[in-house]
């Protein structure tokens, strides 16, 4: 990868990955199967523009971000290593914390897609709409979703200007996407997404657990991530009550990850009680475990 920048990632972890971790015939390979010219005129939405902080910032110590195709080919790799113990157990506790049958989903800041999918196919008959401001990063997921032999749509846009509908989704999911987000835009983000469910709507968020990252900073330190220090002074649970959300908690898991959820519509009146309150249950004044 070009465009190191020299900090712990860089010095210790960098070399680990790239020479030991990371199958680079396997990266070839997949390279190889891509018409990136075709697929990213496809997926590119010429309106869109990027923030400053997308395009001048490091993630993972890449500089340029996700804006290119090298970050995108590396994504899976590192994320397999990234997500202890295990990117799909990690994944899948979002999933299982979802209530209800949702019709119609957004997965906002997809990615390369691997939650998108894993959506997909724990719920067969919804549609589900994949959204990132990458498309290099949409071009893999369309990779993805091609060789799960699933229909998931893919769109091409900022998280906190999607131009869809209001009141149009029935459920939200964001993944390992606002710790490489300044908090304006975070809170810009959920805004938007309260603007885009349906009332009683549920928004599921997996990231970094943010009261691990205040007591032990040096895992702020390990990745080339420009805003995770903002991130982990926050509070997902604060930030979501401010964009409207009600029956707000989050939950450890795993230990250095947290979901946090909200729902759209319900009063937060015991907010103090147990994590994923059923829905009916908060309206009625009472609490049950989901």
């Amino acid at each position: 990868m070009s465009g190191r920048h020299e900090s712990l990632y860089g010095r210790f972890l960098a070399p680990v990955v790239e020479n030991l971790l990371i199958n680079r015939d396997s990266i070839r390979q997949i390279d190889r199967q891509i018409d990136w010219p075709n697929t990213l005129e496809r997926l590119t939405n010429p309106q869109v523009i990027y923030p400053r902080y997308y395009e001048t910032s490091s993630f993972h110590g890449i500089e340029n971000g996700y804006l290119c195709k090298d970050a995108a080919l590396s994504y899976d790799p590192i994320m397999q290593y990234a997500l202890p113990p295990n990117e799909t157990w990690v994944r899948q506790g979002l999933i299982e914390s979802i209530q209800g049958l949702p019709e119609r989903i957004l997965d906002l800041g997809c990615g390369t897609g691997t939650l998108t999918v894993m959506l997909k196919q724990a719920f067969l008959g919804a549609e589900v709409v994949g959204c990132d401001l990458s498309p290099y990063m949409l071009t893999m997921a369309q990779l993805k979703s091609d060789e799960a032999h699933v229909e998931v749509h893919w769109r091409h846009a900022r998280a906190e200007d999607t131009g869809f509908q209001d009141d149009s989704f029935d459920l939200i999911t964001i993944a390992l996407a606002f710790h490489e987000m300044p908090p304006g835009v975070a809170q810009a983000v959920l805004k938007e997404a309260y603007r885009l469910l349906r009332s009683g709507g549920e928004i599921l968020i997996l990231d970094g657990n943010q009261k691990v990252l205040r007591q032990a900073p040096l895992l702020s330190d390990l990745f080339e991530e420009p805003f995770i220090r903002d991130y982990a002074a926050g509070s997902l649970d604060a930030w979501l009550g401010a964009a409207g959300f009600g029956a707000v908690q989050s939950r450890d898991h795993w230990l250095v990850h947290q979901i946090t959820r909200g729902v759209k519509g319900v009063r937060d009146r015991h907010p103090e009680e147990s994590l994923f309150a059923d829905v009916e249950a908060v309206e009625e004044g009472e609490w049950v475990m989901g």
